[in-house]
């Protein structure tokens, strides 16, 4: 298991602002960032994309093109996926980021959206806990690249089902004919791996998960990988490229015949969340909730 979240002491001075793509939607909050920061005492900064974004709304926020490198913590106005970027953009630093919840699910998000004033002064005061989040590592045309989420391969639309072999410790595990293939860390275990039915595993959980997209036969199951195992993927010789997809985006191609291999790291990124925030509970918030 990972180290439980750690106190982050009340030393915040500099504070990197993210939000989402609809600015309409966070135009008050990014103004109620600006005042929380004055009153704290703390620098806002963000890049000239997200001043650009806002505006006039932006006023009183600093543009800043090394955000990880100059602030104590990111605080993010939107969803998963704005979150996740935060944690691409501080990954490997001691920054935090801090989400309050203005998308969909918000799974990863330290509070809601109603409650942004005591989620902005717990955030600029350091009143959270950290949690130390993993990352995969995947080797895509020799380039390695960092998924907090996760990792895809997939058929192109349109195209012929995919022949996908996979090794695990050096031994072949199956050869499977699918539409593709999710590893997950433990933190994008409840995004596309969940809806493939593979299992949800806890935060802290040294490991990842693969699971299978629509497979053509009755005996792929998703599988729980140990941290120091490599997942090596190879895409079946005369076969169509399959997309290779990082947290939503898409970053090339594994071409017919050609392999990747993903590797487990350890300790990558820092979440914020408030004290007491239990795992479990949040399955049932979260999800429950949907289902409803």
């Amino acid at each position: 298991m990972s180290d439980p979240p750690t106190a982050r002491p009340p030393e915040i001075e500099v504070a990197a602002l993210f939000t989402h793509t609809h600015p309409e939607q966070t135009g008050d909050a990014v103004r109620a960032a600006v005042a929380a920061a004055q009153a704290a005492g703390c620098r806002l900064i963000a890049d000239a994309e997200e001043i650009e974004k806002h505006g006039a709304g932006a006023s009183g926020i600093e543009a800043v093109v090394e955000l990880a490198a100059a602030a104590d913590i990111c605080i993010v106005l939107g969803g998963d996926g704005t979150i996740l970027k935060a944690l691409r953009v501080c990954a490997g630093t001691e920054v935090p980021v801090f989400g309050v919840n203005f998308g969909t699910v918000g799974f990863l998000a330290a509070v809601e959206r109603e409650e942004l004033d005591d989620g902005l002064r717990r955030a600029l005061s350091g009143d959270f806990e950290v949690l130390k989040v993993p990352a995969l590592e995947a080797s895509v045309d020799t380039s390695p690249a960092l998924a907090l989420n996760d990792v895809s391969l997939i058929r192109p639309p349109y195209g012929r089902v995919a022949e996908l072999a996979y090794r695990l410790g050096g031994r072949e595990v199956g050869h499977v004919r699918c539409d593709g293939l999710v590893a997950a860390t433990p933190v994008g275990s409840t995004g596309y791996n969940l809806a493939n039915q593979g299992p949800i595993l806890a935060w802290g959980v040294e490991g990842f998960v693969v699971s299978f997209i629509a497979p053509h036969t009755l005996t792929a199951r998703p599988l729980v990988v140990a941290p120091n195992d490599v997942l090596s993927i190879r895409n079946a010789p005369n076969r169509e490229p399959v997309d290779v997809v990082i947290d939503g985006m898409h970053v090339g191609e594994l071409a017919s015949g050609s392999e990747m291999h993903v590797r487990f790291r350890d300790d990558v990124g820092r979440l914020a969340q408030l004290a007491g925030t239990n795992f479990y509970q949040r399955i049932r918030e979260k999800f429950g909730r949907l289902a409803q």
